[in-house]
């Protein structure tokens, strides 16, 4: 959802066709052994040629790198222990060589583009190309993947890589394992020295410390564990554990962080440092309740403790802010600016809300009481979040996924890898996730094998397509760039962004392009809102696609990856209307626009041509929109409001919003005494509808001052429902601007 799709877009279908093709060839070739025709040293020149030249090429403007999901296939189930060696010379092409396994070591340091590349080589000397997707950025640094790491490949998988060269593609992180030096299956000649058989636990304990202190958080896991193994006295045994639980939390590994500090906590109740990295990884498991609990013990048992302390404070605010819906919303516009990527330090807030199956549409977001509009139905930080600075330099990722026939351009292909990496470090948090929404894939059964979580990549894939939402740093920028103009007006209510996450209770909204809530932004925090009031037990609806800019020729919406099609009024009425109706209606609206253009405007004209365009509707707008109407209306009032001809601008800013579903009464002119602005019925929440309430404000300021503190009231309420918060309001309009919808040029 609002992610940047360009599957129809030529040049990158082109692309999209040309990957088929290439699977198409290479199923031609599917069988026929792995052997490449180059030798070894024409292998590695080749490799260093290209690192080189990457490495020396001068900046370049942002451009976009390509990336290919293979037609999915399952991570390796099977235990080790039922696996059998292969070499590489006994390798097949286009071939998942199941119940098999490859013993490597990399002969040469990594190259990263969409993958983590390095050439390795098996005990015979034959080499790869060997390619690892959705690993970490660590990895193609100091900390693992060097030269001469050695590392198992399961149920190795050689494709044709788009060059014509052999290589071996590793897409599930349980499918690839990094060996450590001292490990029994490492060959003696591999080894850079011999490891003494008898080292004790304390001397493993300080390697891992050396390892610790260089930022190889990886390798010192591997020594302290080495250290567990080798019979600890009571003393190291402990000191291990706890240096084990801070490494695997500086790895972001907290599920097992949490496991060692639990061990420790069984033998020392009231470790100080293990009741505190206990209090760090419940924290960072958003456990906020139990990290709470925690840090009241280490408060109690350890009051000097300042760290602790200030920690304690951080657990409580993020605790108040799940259970109040409380936020200082302007402090987290600031930081969502200062923090490359915006990942902000938030708790996540549920609201009225409940997860219930609805009648058609599989599962929905549902009240649990009445709420009014602009109501906070939850804000929501997200499951995971791929930041785009769309003024920086980092290259875009052209993501093809032949299995659903989809090109998107941005961060999805960021996002899997940040979302299996998250999954495999913390298996707790798989069974929230793999029960949103994926469609028909069909995932599998096992979580775990030899103790490895096993996590589906193509299962996260699908997820990520069903359920993650293009996303903006801010909302607010958004609407400041609508509102100024700096946005290409027919595409306003249909932005595409090149940033991306995942929000669970977000992806449980169906479609409607009749929507009664709006999401907006904040860096990786999602606010949701009441657009209109609801009384309880309402299913919350927004859309994917809006309904403001569609060609009526895609009514209804296109929702075939969800499985469903979009049955709401809008949608029905305008399949009922004649094909020559909805042509004479595009017709009017080019008229319409070419007479906004012109220098000298006729507003007679205009008006008359706006009547005509209104004829070409049947049903009232409180019942179906009139979407044709809401710009030509809305113009006409900034128009009349600018003349001074306050009379008119009220006319049509009441025309605008009642085009858009709005019921209003009150608001007429002239004034019935005492006779309240009331919105009976709130409509769609357009970015315009907070500038028409600013224009009504101007002018009842002239015509009915009792209704321009209420004009401007749900001004406010709108600019909420359309960027999640009103603590910027009176910096982004004031009645005092210079435009007449109030809008402040000056915004930022």
């Amino acid at each position: 959802m609002d992610t940047h799709d360009v599957s129809d877009v030529p040049e990158y279908f082109r692309y999209l066709q040309a990957q088929k093709q290439n699977l198409k060839n290479a199923q031609a070739v599917k069988g026929r052994p792995a052997r490449s025709p180059k030798s070894k040293d024409e292998i590695l020149m080749q490799f260093m040629f290209r690192q080189m030249m990457r490495k020396e090429a001068p900046a370049s403007p942002m451009n976009i790198r390509s990336s290919f999901l293979p037609p999915a296939y399952p991570p390796c189930v099977s235990p080790f222990s039922k696996l059998k060696k292969v070499m590489i010379e006994s390798l097949r092409l286009e071939t998942h060589h199941r119940e098999r396994y490859l013993l490597l070591r990399t002969v040469t340091s990594t190259d990263t583009m969409t993958a983590v590349m390095a050439i390795v080589e098996d005990e015979d000397g034959s080499v790869l190309m060997l390619q690892l997707y959705n690993q970490e950025e660590q990895l193609s640094g100091a900390q693992s993947l060097r030269e001469g790491t050695v590392l198992v490949v399961k149920e190795p998988y050689v494709k044709v890589m788009a060059d014509g060269d052999y290589g071996i593609r590793v897409d599930h992180l349980s499918d690839v394992s990094f060996i450590p030096e001292f490990d029994d299956l490492v060959p003696l000649p591999w080894r850079k020295r011999v490891t003494q058989a008898d080292g004790n636990a304390s001397s493993w304990k300080e390697k891992g410390s050396e390892h610790f202190e260089k930022g190889d958080y990886h390798s010192a896991i591997q020594c302290y564990s080495k250290a567990l193994e080798t019979h600890p006295s009571p003393e190291v045994l402990v000191i291990a554990q706890l240096n084990r639980a801070l490494s695997l939390l500086k790895s972001y590994s907290f599920d097992a962080a949490l496991r060692d500090v639990e061990d420790v906590l069984q033998v020392s109740e009231m470790s100080e440092k293990a009741l505190f990295r206990k209090a760090q990884a419940l924290y960072q498991l958003r456990r906020l309740n139990e990290s709470c609990q925690t840090h009241e013990i280490l408060a109690e048992k350890y009051p000097d403790n300042t760290l602790a302390a200030h920690e304690y404070a951080r657990a409580s605010a993020r605790l108040v802010e799940q259970d109040s819906g409380k936020y200082e919303f302007r402090k987290m516009i600031l930081e969502a600016k200062k923090r490359q990527p915006p990942r902000l330090d938030r708790g996540t807030y549920i609201g009225p809300v409940t997860v219930k199956q609805t009648q058609s549409h599989g599962r929905g977001l549902f009240t649990t009481q009445a709420v009014k509009a602009g109501d906070l139905l939850f804000c929501e930080k997200a499951f995971a979040h791929a930041f785009h600075d769309e003024n920086g330099s980092k290259d875009l990722r052209l993501l093809l996924n032949v299995d659903m026939d989809e090109a998107t351009i941005g961060t999805q292909g960021e996002l899997i890898g940040l979302i299996v990496q998250k999954l495999s470090k913390n298996p707790s948090l798989l069974p929230g996730f793999v029960d949103l929404h994926h469609g028909t894939y069909k995932s599998l059964d096992v979580l775990e094998v030899d103790g490895i979580p096993i996590v589906d990549t193509f299962l996260v894939e699908r997820i990520i397509l069903l359920n993650s939402f293009g996303c903006p740093l801010l909302s607010r920028e958004s609407h400041i760039r609508t509102v100024k103009g700096d946005d290409d007006k027919d595409k306003e209510s249909n932005k595409q962004f090149h940033s991306s996450g995942v929000w669970p209770m977000a992806s449980y909204i169906n479609h409607s392009c009749l929507s009664n809530a709006r999401r907006s932004f904040i860096g990786d925090m999602m606010i949701v809102r009441a657009s209109r009031d609801l009384p309880p037990n309402t299913e919350i609806t927004f859309w994917y696609k809006s309904p403001m800019t569609r060609d009526p020729k895609e009514s209804p919406v296109n929702l075939q990856h969800w499985g469903f099609k979009c049955d709401c009024i809008f949608c029905q009425d305008t399949r009922s209307v004649s094909g020559s109706v909805l042509s004479n209606r595009n017709r009017i609206s080019s008229d319409l626009r070419r007479l906004f253009k012109t220098s000298k405007m006729n507003l007679r004209k205009i008006e008359d041509k706006i009547s005509t365009l209104a004829s070409t509707y049947c049903r009232p707008a409180s019942e179906v929109p009139r979407l044709a109407l809401d710009s030509p209306y809305l113009s006409l009032a900034a128009i009349y409001a600018s003349s001074r001809n306050h009379k008119k601008a009220v006319e049509f800013g009441l025309m605008c919003l009642e085009s858009l579903g709005f019921v209003v009464k009150g608001g007429k002119i002239p004034h019935v005494s005492e006779v309240p602005l009331v919105v009976q019925k709130w409509g769609l929440m357009t970015d315009g509808v907070v500038g028409c309430w600013m224009i009504l404000c101007s002018a009842y300021q002239e015509l009915a001052p009792i209704l321009a503190c209420q004009a401007e009231e749900y001004a406010r309420v709108s600019y909420r429902i359309c960027v999640g918060e009103d603590e910027t309001f009176d910096r982004t309009y004031s009645r005092l601007s210079n435009r007449v919808d109030g809008f402040l040029m000056t915004a930022k």
